[in-house]
């Protein structure tokens, strides 16, 4: 148990700070620290959908994400016109056509799997581009809207965790995490909320309330993107998505909560035209 604990915790100061490099070095250090992150996430899925008895496109669906990813971190940087993320468009025919010409059974699924990844973990993560470079800083690299996003992140995960075990009764999806419970969730929340309240100190790029309106979506989404892995693992029979982390499992498990939850922050900027 001790050994455990100390090897969990060696681990997670060793992401953090791996992460955290990525956001505060330079524009030029972040998205290869970020496309790493997505590229091993997006192969850890795919791997999964191997275990479900599935073969996805994993070398061409690689490729596409990382494409995917460049282009918008290209884009937010003003460095190419918004048309050229269309090429998503052309790189997902390419995939159709590569299934031609591979010689696997059950292709529509293959199909599936290999678009949904892109989907469900490239797209995401091209979304991060643009909290931490967008037109509300001059398409200059100035990540407060990233960095807020992953402390609330770490914030509901730590007061869930923390309160649901001390209090945790009620299940909030038993069939799918059985471990996770409303009290927990609630635990979640009033850190997160706690954690805006705080940045809304610090940083003046949102007022207090729409602070609160990015935790909440934060709590929801990322609650949520736990649940929607943990679906993926109990489909496919596994206990993590992988194990490049000893102690926590795969990359996938460290940013299922981020997957469901940028694409949401990323529309309420853009609604609040702050993006």
């Amino acid at each position: 148990m001790k050994n455990n604990f100390i090897k969990r915790s060696i681990t997670a100061v060793f992401f953090v700070a791996f992460l955290l490099s990525g956001i505060f070095i330079n524009k030029w250090v972040f998205p290869f620290v970020f496309s790493a992150f997505m590229g091993i996430c997006l192969w850890e899925f795919y791997e999964l959908a191997e275990k479900g008895g599935y073969n996805p496109q994993k070398i061409v669906g690689l490729i596409t994400g990382m494409i995917i990813f460049t282009s918008f971190f290209l884009n937010a940087l003003g460095l190419i016109p918004g048309k050229s993320l269309l090429i998503a468009i052309a790189l997902i025919a390419l995939i159709f056509i590569a299934e031609l010409y591979r010689n696997a059974n059950d292709n529509f699924r293959n199909l599936a799997f290999s678009i949904l990844g892109i989907i469900y973990v490239a797209i995401p993560f091209a979304t991060m581009n643009y909290l931490a470079v967008n037109s509300f800083t001059q398409n200059t690299f100035k990540p407060v809207f990233l960095i807020s996003f992953f402390l609330m992140l770490w914030a509901n995960d730590t007061g869930a965790y923390i309160t649901g075990v001390l209090i945790g009764k009620h299940k909030l999806f038993e069939k799918i995490s059985p471990k996770k419970t409303w009290e927990g969730s609630g635990g979640g929340m009033v850190l997160t909320l706690i954690t805006a309240f705080i940045i809304s100190l610090i940083f003046k790029e949102l007022s207090i309330l729409q602070w609160f309106g990015f935790a909440a979506i934060i709590v929801v989404f990322g609650t949520y993107g736990d649940l929607v892995e943990s679906l993926f693992k109990r489909t496919t029979g596994v206990k993590d998505s992988g194990n490049i982390l000893p102690g926590h499992g795969g990359m996938l498990d460290r940013f299922d909560s981020a997957i469901l939850s940028a694409p949401m922050i990323f529309l309420y900027l853009s609604i609040l035209e702050i993006l």
